[in-house]
């Protein structure tokens, strides 16, 4: 393949058909620029080995490693390695939004494979919650190949539905997973911003890590429509009629002030928070996530 970088970009995963063909084509085109140029010291063909230290035994050095390296690596067993993962994927109504070719939940699909895809490869437990305002879909975390399949058909199946309540969904979700790890959320994060912190801070409460994609539409930040429009609440059904022009610098400054809100939040209670929009290749999530990765081990 000449280019696998080509298939980090959402535009060219939404003329293919097959969701796992998509997941393996990312993390294929993500680790490839992982050996072209080093990240931060990491490699994700690594991530089943730690550096060797003193009193290591010298027989479970990985020989291989070291040619590629110049380092001492050794090679962990998978009760070392198995981080368990928990995907939770909103699937509300608003997700439907899309000004471009992909729209915000075929973009958080693509996303929550190729993650699940990526975990499994490093022998990671993954599991999945699919929630809009309530719980509608729950799989619990299992570090098997081959529950690629399961997870990525119930992906697959999605059907947007219901409103963004948030908070309702994020306390029951955080009372269910009984075990400590690591909280990965995909979602618009359209609803109430205090009721969503609420529901952020009870995972952090529970003890989780917690990983958050907030994902969002070039439009839905720029508010760039040049001409008289119809605006349909997706959830709701509701029309308003308006001049964008001469909503758009109140708009901009409203976005403006949610995404700094939840970035101090964010900071401040120990979540790492990454806006993406549409357009955003995938490489930047995947990287996002090995990066909180490593800091646990």
């Amino acid at each position: 393949m000449k280019n696998t970088k080509v298939f980090l970009k959402p535009e060219t995963l939404s003329r293919l058909s097959n969701l796992e063909i998509r997941a393996r084509l990312v993390v294929e085109g993500f680790i490839t620029g992982l050996h072209k140029s080093p990240y931060h010291g990491f490699s994700v063909e690594f991530a089943e080995h730690r550096q060797y230290m003193p009193g290591d035994e010298i027989k479970h050095i990985d020989w291989k490693v070291l040619g590629k390296t110049d380092r001492y690596y050794v090679k962990q067993y998978e009760e070392e390695t198995n981080l368990k993962s928990y995907i939770l994927l909103d699937v509300s109504g608003s997700m439907l939004y899309g000004s471009g070719k992909v729209t915000k939940i075929e973009y958080a699909s693509y996303l929550a494979a190729s993650l699940t895809y990526l975990m499994l490869k490093q022998r990671d437990s993954v599991g999945l919650a699919l929630f809009s305002d309530k719980i509608l879909k729950y799989v619990p975390p299992r570090s098997v190949q081959t529950y690629l399949i399961h997870i990525l058909r119930e992906i697959e199946n999605i059907e947007p539905q219901g409103k963004t309540n948030v908070s309702p969904a994020f306390h029951l979700l955080a009372e269910k997973i009984k075990r400590r790890g690591l909280v990965i959320i995909i979602s618009d994060l359209f609803d109430v911003p205090d009721k969503i912190v609420s529901g952020l801070k009870h995972f952090r409460h529970k003890k989780h890590e917690v990983l958050l994609f907030h994902i969002l539409d070039p439009y839905e930040v720029s508010f760039a429509f040049n001409k008289e429009s119809v605006f349909l609440d997706i959830e709701t059904g509701e029309e308003i009629n308006t001049l964008p022009w001469h909503i758009r610098r109140d708009y901009r400054r409203q976005v403006k002030d949610m995404l700094y809100f939840y970035q101090k939040f964010c900071r401040e209670n120990r979540i790492d928070y990454v806006l993406m929009n549409t357009e955003t290749e995938l490489d930047k999530a995947l990287s996002e996530y090995l990066i909180k990765r490593k800091r646990l081990y």
